[in-house]
């Protein structure tokens, strides 16, 4: 069935609740499992850009673009309090590098390089708008990569780079959802079009609520500063959200022509891993990593060498990454001894559902459903009651799911999402209704961006369309 690429809804603020209140078939399981104790990862920061002669230049300012643009746009919002400034002397700094570095060769410190162009870019700009030699001086001494604020690492204890920026980006004076937003644009570089795909509203709604929030700091003077260690807490469950969606749009992208972007995973999981080691014991923080780590465990096998999309019945399980799938289940193991169940914890059991099930058939779909109960308890999501109904429809027959479809499609918050008509039309398919799938899977076309999808969709169209 085409699946959610992660199962469960966006970031939220679940109450706490206990395994005891009701427990959960699967919960037992996972505790259960014969694993070995979770090894301990070093946190490491990536690999720098690679070799000078690197063609063509583009793809290499493409990299450095990915390491640096988060860090130097969150540098300058936190020293000027202008977003837009920030974003706009980022982007001058990229252009720059396009049209310097294929003539000298790519700089020995790209990141230093970039972070000096756009600060002098700022100053410029600042000068002509007269805001006064205090904040002038203050954005000349901005600090270069590799010259790291010692300071506010030992306040705060947060020494990875990313990491700092990003508890620093979910200040608690803005909504979840902005912070949110706000840092997935900033530090992840994702577009507008890409952040409204994770929260299931138009790039129009998207833009307009960035801005008002970029208005909201700039007005009322929010400082963006890393809070000392004691407060990090009351900014964790933006923080997960942000990691959450990152690892989202790395695992299923909204656009382009790849379905999978290697790169946001991977620094999802980093930085998930950095998280982990900042607040050991934290039960949401190892279900979120466990969550990520069975979701990638299946990466490498959810698409074909032609880059379309492979169904999860459909994927080759002996490929599957049995290391991250024990590490994974591992960490789920440590996280529900603790007996505080959040929804990260909750999706992760789902995905270690599936991924210890030897095959298909093996799947315990009503352990799932059961699972995604819970889920919807926590979240009210309406994309993890779709996930349910696709439970439902395995467990108990497509009839069953399409029941549950329809109560969905009532709500009609899911109205844009390529994934409702989609599952809609695969229930109908195998109920052998093929003229009825064919016009759901058109519908789910019609929506889809990524192009991975929309090659799958089209498949399902012609073969419905062949056999009706």
């Amino acid at each position: 069935m085409l699946g959610v690429a992660l199962e469960g809804g966006g970031p939220s603020g679940p109450p706490t609740l206990r395994t005891e209140d009701e427990p959960l078939r699967a919960v037992r399981r996972v505790q259960k499992l014969d694993v070995q104790p979770r090894p301990h990862f070093r946190h490491g920061r990536r690999d720098a850009p690679g070799p000078r002669d690197v063609t063509p230049e583009n793809e290499v300012v493409g990299r450095v673009f990915r390491d640096e643009w988060g860090k130097i746009v969150a540098m300058l919002v936190g020293l000027t309090g202008d977003w837009d400034l920030a974003e706009e002397c980022t982007q001058d700094a990229f252009a720059e590098a396009l049209q310097n570095w294929p003539r000298a060769g790519l700089p020995r410190r790209p990141g230093a390089w970039l972070t000096a162009t756009a600060r002098n870019r700022a100053i410029d700009r600042l000068r002509r708008e007269a805001v006064g030699e205090a904040k002038l001086r203050e954005v000349a001494r901005i600090s270069l990569p590799g010259e790291p604020a010692e300071s506010e690492a030992a306040v705060s204890g947060v020494r990875d780079d990313q990491l700092r920026m990003i508890f620093t980006c979910c200040h608690p004076a803005l909504s979840l959802e902005a912070r949110v937003a706000l840092t997935l644009r900033t530090l992840a570089g994702l577009t507008t079009a890409e952040i409204a795909h994770c929260f299931l509203v138009s790039e129009a709604t998207m833009a307009k609520r960035l801005v008002r929030a970029k208005q909201k700091i700039r007005h009322a003077g929010i400082p963006y500063r890393v809070p000392d260690a004691h407060r990090l807490p009351e900014r964790l469950t933006a923080v997960l959200g942000v990691l959450y969606l990152l690892f989202t749009e790395g695992y299923s992208a909204t656009t382009g022509t790849e379905l999978v972007r290697r790169e946001l995973c991977a620094e999802a999981i980093r930085l998930a891993r950095v998280l982990d080691g900042l607040m050991p014991g934290e039960p949401e923080v190892m279900g979120l990593l466990a969550l990520m780590l069975l979701h990638d465990a299946r990466r490498a096998t959810r698409v074909d060498d032609a880059g379309d999309l492979v169904t999860l019945e459909h994927q080759d399980r002996s490929r599957w990454d049995a290391g991250e799938i024990a590490e994974g289940v591992a960490l789920l193991g440590d996280a529900l001894r603790r007996n505080t169940l959040g929804p990260y914890q909750v999706q992760a059991a789902i995905a270690a559902c599936h991924a210890t099930a030897p095959t298909p058939d093996d799947t315990d779909w009503s352990e799932i459903a059961a699972l995604y109960d819970r889920l919807v308890e926590i979240t009210g999501s309406s994309v993890v009651k779709l996930n349910r109904a696709v439970a439902i429809g395995m467990g108990e027959g497509p009839a069953a799911g399409l029941a549950a479809v329809a109560e969905i499609e009532d709500e009609g918050e899911l109205a844009d999402y390529h994934l409702l008509p989609a599952t809609r039309a695969d229930l109908l398919r195998r109920l052998g209704r093929n003229r009825e799938a064919a016009e759901h899977y058109r519908a789910a076309l019609a929506l889809a961006t990524a192009d991975a999808d929309r090659r799958y969709l089209s498949k399902r169209v012609a073969e419905m369309e062949g056999s009706s």
